[in-house]
């Protein structure tokens, strides 16, 4: 494993869009398990463009969530201004944001997905998904502006909350099963792990309960799936991965039928790193510690990009 000892390492965080305290919070538990590795770490706040990152740094770590970090923005500026930084690159990254794009990429790939409609908000298109469907903002990330709508009064709530995002949503059919997220690191696919919200569905106030102060969920890693579906939703997840031409690391969310039949929904391809984020707890299922998983991504991403 690559040694970052004496190395000096620029942590990117914050951001402009809707998770920057997200961000905060990886950022907290990525900065401690770099400093574990004898790394010298340096902390920048982005807050827009005109971010500095020191002189001499070995690697930017890009732990923007969302918006600006996530959807090829900040690698942009970073590949201009000649910083080896983390993650996924400027195309793979913005394909993978854009959940309408990524669509198109799963959809050509042959990986299994819900059918959908990109809907113009002004009603000037009839919709072609019927109730009950999921509506969610194309950019937007951590479950932000998604609605579940299984009434047509719930629909037309949902659009009152589209319009805060654009002038487009992107609709999908409603698949009734478990949620679950798959990890994948490099060409390793990480154990499934099984989300199950107390209430409702994996919504913000679910996924990061210290933040908003209600929501609760259990997770289950390994899921208990048999070795078939296992396959089946593991196949689907790196289908959809590499679909999008992703590199280095990212989480694939997928909906399993209560068939069994799994159906991708999207790629994060800068998933939280908390310790006790979802994907280091894939990682810590296959023996890969969190300081351990952190330098592998620093790895993977400089030979992504060498």
């Amino acid at each position: 494993m690559l040694d970052i000892t004496g190395k000096k390492i620029a942590v990117l965080f914050g951001g402009p869009g809707n998770e920057r305290e997200v961000s905060k919070k990886t950022a907290e538990s990525v900065v401690a398990a770099l400093k574990t590795k004898g790394a010298e770490v340096v902390e920048v706040d982005v807050h827009g463009p005109d971010f500095v990152v020191p002189e001499g740094v070995f690697i930017a770590m890009n732990l923007i969530h969302g918006t600006f970090g996530e959807d090829g923005q900040i690698q942009a500026i970073l590949e201009e201004r000649g910083i080896p930084y983390t993650g996924a690159g400027v195309q793979s990254s913005r394909i993978a944001f854009d959940k309408a794009l990524s669509k198109e990429k799963f959809i050509a790939a042959g990986v299994p997905t819900p059918r959908s409609q990109n809907y113009k908000l002004d009603g000037s298109e009839p919709l072609s998904i019927t109730i009950p469907l999921v509506s969610k903002p194309p950019r937007e990330g951590s479950s932000v502006g998604v609605n579940i709508c299984r009434t047509g009064e719930e629909w037309a709530k949902g659009i009152e909350e589209a319009l805060k995002y654009g002038t487009t949503t992107l609709v999908e059919e409603f698949i009734d099963g478990k949620e679950l997220t798959v990890g994948v690191l490099g060409d390793q696919v990480l154990p499934i792990i099984h989300i199950e919200p107390v209430e409702g569905f994996y919504d913000i106030n679910n996924k990061y309960p210290w933040m908003t102060g209600t929501g609760k969920t259990l997770y289950h890693c390994p899921a208990e799936l048999d070795e078939a579906t296992t396959k089946r939703v593991q196949d689907a997840a790196l289908a959809a991965f590499q679909s999008c031409g992703t590199e280095v690391y990212g989480r694939v969310d997928v909906m399993l039928r209560n068939d069994g039949e799994p159906f991708v929904l999207e790629i994060n391809t800068i998933p939280g790193m908390t310790s006790s984020s979802l994907l280091p707890k894939a990682a810590a299922a296959v023996g890969i510690d969190f300081p351990d998983l952190c330098v592998r991504i620093i790895e993977l991403s400089l030979a992504a990009r060498p």
